[in-house]
């Protein structure tokens, strides 16, 4: 029996990429017109354009500064919340439903309720941390509430220190819940965030662009700026779970280097 042949990863997403691609350009021939579906020729000329301009660097650099201002802090307080609810019921059952709220409210409502309160420039970062917040904190509740009970029993017998309990038992049982929640809200961070700056008319922002190219009809441009929003996402996303990646590794070598004693 024949061994079938698999393709490197690079190369099964090359072929990916460009099936897709191809899908677009042949929509785009049927349609024939170029201010409704641009082919990518046209589209990849653009952003070439685009990259030329120091605008399209500032706009870029300002939107990842904010969107991830506003994952970062989500991520940080949905892990204290999380944690604080898995532990303590009366503190669950007091931010159960704010965060059932938050996350049955369309986007759009946060967004002008946010016009109403704050500067408009933060706005991306308030509206990206309100809709990572919920998962993170959903993700990580759950993965405390998972530990396995056998092992925090056999802990108490051995007399493990409270250090040892999180870095050997419920540091490993939330990061999987964590890790998972983490790249599924890079995505509702940016589409979130984007969305946020295309309502509050952020100034140098990737949405104001989508929003300026939308009124005077560029649909290359806007096919351009989402090309680069998807590309910043993806490219975040990867080098955020390379990271955690490598540290998984290094604590498992160093976990089998140097065994810690139990007291």
């Amino acid at each position: 029996m024949k061994k079938r042949v698999r393709l490197p990863a690079p190369l099964r997403a090359l072929i990916v990429f460009v099936f897709w691609v191809g899908v677009w350009w042949i929509i785009s021939a049927i349609v024939g017109k170029e201010v409704l579906i641009p082919s990518p020729p046209v589209v990849a000329a653009h952003l070439f354009g685009l990259l030329k301009t120091s605008d399209f660097y500032l706009s870029v650099g300002l939107s990842v500064l904010r969107i991830t201002a506003g994952f970062a802090a989500a991520v940080l307080l949905g892990i204290i919340t999380g944690v604080v609810c898995a532990v303590s019921k009366p503190v669950d059952a007091l931010l159960s439903p704010l965060f059932s709220v938050i996350k049955a409210t369309p986007v759009a409502s946060f967004i002008i309720l946010a016009l109403v309160w704050i500067n408009k420039e933060l706005i991306p970062v308030f509206i990206s941390a309100l809709m990572v917040l919920p998962v993170i904190h959903g993700n990580v509740r759950e993965g405390v509430i998972s530990t396995d009970k056998e092992l925090l029993e056999m802990a108490k017998i051995f007399g493990f220190s409270k250090k040892q309990k999180l870095t050997r038992i419920y540091l490993p049982s939330v990061s999987p819940y964590l890790a998972a929640g983490v790249k599924t809200c890079l995505g509702l961070a940016w589409k979130a965030g984007v969305a946020s700056e295309v309502l509050c008319f952020a100034a140098y922002s990737i949405g104001n662009k989508l929003y300026q190219s939308k009124v005077y009809l560029e649909t290359a441009d806007m096919f351009a700026w989402t090309a680069t929003v998807i590309a910043i996402s993806i490219i975040i996303e990867k080098l955020l779970m390379s990271f955690v990646n490598i540290k998984k590794k290094k604590k498992r070598y160093d976990n089998s280097k140097k065994p810690e004693k139990v007291v």
